[in-house]
């Protein structure tokens, strides 16, 4: 891909719903297995998460990606897998290499520009092992209460700012991230809810990767799109704590140097627990390299002002979910994850393009 080209890709691999990324994908994709979700969109549609494989089979060599892990973060992710698509590298993959598209994996998180899936969990915190007892934070149970106020009125959010700019002083910006971002069992109606339970999203994905056998596969490299976290439109490499630094130098030698590690202090990513690369990590081992692909989009503190109204909103007001004020706050939250702008779109498409290039390479080695 050109410069020129991505410029001029950029805008049509985008969408402005999850109806018209799904309508796109399955353009593209038309032999795609869909997999129902219980949950309705807004409107009262159907959503549905969607896997298409190409290449052999009997691949041994598998590349996976996923898009909507966190509903409106689908909207660039989707935007990379159709690039994928239009271009010819699925035409062109030798009888080694299979490759297993997962859109929408959050579809209702993506059709009502949500973070969370319809039980209201974070589905990058979801991947645990519910047999064994939960950790707790007790960082987030301090802050709970400003982190998802009452009401939105101005005397109370400042009165949750100040409190969290004091502990911020007290404990520290990592320990502040590690309350605020790790995850928490306690509050269903919090931000960052890990669940008690798997959500129907995570039991989607135990499914494709049944379906596709992907437990068969000798190598296999996974890329999840996110967005927010980091420098505006450049799209980091994050590896997992879960994978450890062995999953770290894996990515390494395929990606180079812009790898990333939150154990090494080089991720804009915290440390976290009961992400999806615990489910890559059990069911493969040191035969996956999974990948975060985050593009950086607002600075965190309008991130986090805009998740609190969204939270609030579904907590508080759940009827209102499809009024204007929800329009508002959700219309947010999309360009918050997604920003408007064709600049960002341009790098998302030619960052994407090129890690989609390095991954295949990587398996030609």
């Amino acid at each position: 891909m050109t410069l020129d080209g991505a410029k001029q890709i950029a805008p049509l691999v985008f969408s402005d719903s999850y109806a018209e990324a799904r309508q796109k994908f399955l353009t593209v994709a038309p032999k795609a297995k869909a997999y129902p979700c219980t949950a309705r969109g807004p409107s009262g549609e159907p959503l549905f998460t969607d896997a298409a494989y190409f290449g052999s089979p009997d691949a041994k060599k598998l590349l996976v990606l996923v898009s909507a892990t966190h509903g409106p973060e689908g909207y660039c992710g989707s935007a990379s897998q159709l690039l994928f698509l239009q271009s010819n590298m699925a035409e062109a993959l030798p009888r080694t290499t299979g490759v297993l598209l997962v859109h929408a994996l959050n579809c209702y998180g993506f059709a009502w520009d949500r973070r969370v899936t319809a039980e209201g969990c974070d589905l990058n915190r979801n991947f645990v092992d519910f047999t064994k007892p939960l950790p707790p934070n007790p960082g987030y149970e301090e802050l709970a209460e400003h982190f998802v106020p009452p009401d939105l009125s101005e005397k109370t959010i400042r009165r949750a700012d100040e409190a969290i700019a004091a502990y911020r002083k007290a404990h520290g910006e990592l320990a502040f991230r590690m309350a605020r971002q790790s995850g928490q069992h306690t509050r269903p109606g919090g931000i960052f809810y890990r669940g008690t339970g798997p959500t129907e999203a995570r039991r989607t994905l135990e499914q494709i990767a049944k379906d596709f056998d992907v437990a068969a596969r000798d190598q296999v490299i996974i890329i999840d799109y996110h967005s927010g976290l980091g420098p505006y439109g450049y799209g980091e490499l994050q590896t997992e704590e879960v994978s450890g630094l062995d999953g770290y130098e894996r990515a390494l030698k395929i990606f180079g140097p812009s790898a990333t590690s939150p154990m090494l202090g080089t991720s804009a990513a915290t440390l976290l627990y009961g992400t999806q690369d615990d489910f890559w990590e059990t069911a493969l081992g040191d035969r996956h390299t999974y990948i975060c692909l985050e593009y950086g989009t607002y600075p965190p503190d309008v991130l986090a002002e805009g998740r609190r109204r969204e939270q609030w909103l579904f907590v508080n007001r759940p009827q209102d979910g499809d009024s204007e004020l929800s329009r508002q706050i959700r219309t947010t939250t999309r360009n918050n994850s997604t920003p408007q702008s064709l600049d960002w779109k341009e790098m998302v498409a030619w960052r994407s393009h090129m890690i989609h290039r390095q991954a295949l390479d990587a398996f030609a080695v």
